[in-house]
């Protein structure tokens, strides 16, 4: 294995973040290089299940996020009306898999990753481009980032640039990128006091809504809907969610009620339909949403991110063995999660009565039959050892 001792992050997201403090804790140097002029993310909340956990326990982090864990009680799918498809709980969840599934503001998330970094390991406005992506080894040459302050050398080179990345055409320019995957989303993080609700998602016909509660005493909401590329309200998003989930059940209104136009976020949603030949070129790897961005439908976009930046940290000096660890495991939940996307915004209404009755009927079998299809996913498990309390590895084992 090649020795690393030198690597460059670009992108300062959740993953490329994790991937600069996984490194950094095995004595790498490390430097970010974020294109924004900070790193607050634009964006909302973000759910992390316990395989992203253990991954972040491998840099000392999944007990402080577990704290902030805010779901309790039951919890469940809902139609439009308010009729319970199928009830779970934290309680259940957090016995099958191990552990709790944790809801946070992506800035909380951003910060506590930051913070694991040297002060002077992030530069922001900087905008990175891959001039050449090396050749591995301990003689071979060094990957090249030109930044706006000159190139920079290093042994490893982490693209960590998004779905729309720009490392990833250069290293693979005959791959045709991502596509539309033919629905839209809208993100609201407000307070709502007064309301009491049960955590929940809602499946209508081609149309879906959540409402979460966070631990800062926020409420994250979600919609997507089936929808044209590029369009946009001829008014305003929020107007566009009253027209759409103005008649949902409690608390969909409240959480419109209270919204404002500002408040609200818009973003149609692009997946990469055709598998990288591989996660990596030269000196090189992708992670995230740049090697395989996939739909929202599972939570599972931010989750793969940090088991790639962990794997990726492990087997930093074998690239190959990178790739072998992470395209079939990335592949198959991508996939996964386009079905489940045909599933839940569904456009047929005799299709929607035959899913909204067969789910009702598998939950009434029982929770954990419900749970089960999560099990691979959530299952994970890093391959380094943890820095986390032995009471927190016990606890998932």
């Amino acid at each position: 294995m090649a020795r690393i001792e030198r690597a460059i992050v670009i992108g300062g997201g959740i993953g490329g973040l994790t991937a600069a403090a996984a490194l950094h804790r095995r004595g790498v140097r490390v430097t970010v290089l974020e294109r924004a002029g900070s790193l607050e993310p634009v964006g909302a909340a973000i759910s992390l299940a316990p395989n992203a956990l253990r991954g972040l326990d491998v840099i000392g982090l999944g007990d402080d996020v577990r704290a902030l864990s805010a779901w309790q009680g039951d919890g469940g799918l809902r139609a439009p009306g308010g009729r319970w498809l199928s009830r779970t709980s934290a309680a259940a969840a957090t016995e099958r898999f191990g552990g709790p599934l944790v809801l946070l503001h992506r800035a909380t998330l951003v910060g506590h990753l930051a913070a694991l970094l040297p002060s002077d390991a992030v530069r922001t406005a900087a905008d990175a481009r891959l001039l050449d992506p090396g050749v591995p080894g301990d003689s071979g040459r060094p990957a090249r980032v030109g930044t706006p302050d000159g190139e920079l050398e290093a042994d490893l080179v982490v693209a960590a640039d998004g779905i729309h990345s720009a490392v990833r055409r250069v290293l693979f320019p005959g791959h045709p990128g991502p596509v539309y995957a033919g629905f839209t989303t809208w993100r609201v993080v407000i307070p709502l006091p007064g309301v009491e609700f049960a955590s929940h998602e809602t499946w209508g016909r081609g149309r879906i809504w959540g409402t979460h509660p966070l631990k800062d005493g926020r409420v994250y909401a979600y919609a997507a809907a089936v929808a044209p590329a590029g369009e946009h309200a001829p008014d305003d998003e929020r107007a566009e969610l009253l027209r759409l989930y103005g008649d949902w059940h409690t608390p969909v209104p409240d959480v419109l009620a209270a919204a404002r136009p500002e408040d609200v976020l818009r973003h149609d949603v692009h997946h990469i339909t055709e598998p990288l030949p591989a996660y990596h070129h030269g000196r090189v790897a992708l992670v995230g949403d740049a090697a395989h961005a996939m739909p929202p439908t599972l939570g599972q976009g931010g989750n793969q991110a940090i088991e790639d930046a962990i794997t990726l940290a492990h087997h930093a000096g074998d690239l190959s063995a990178y790739t072998a660890a992470r395209l079939p495991r990335t592949t198959g939940i991508a996939r996964r999660a386009v079905k489940v996307a045909r599933l839940n915004l569904m456009t047929n209404r005799v299709g929607v009565a035959v899913r909204d009755n067969a789910v009702a009927a598998l939950s009434k079998a029982g929770p954990a039959l419900f749970l089960r299809g999560f099990d691979s996913i959530a299952g994970w498990r890093p391959p380094q050892q943890s820095y986390a309390s032995q009471h927190t590895t016990q606890s998932n084992g």
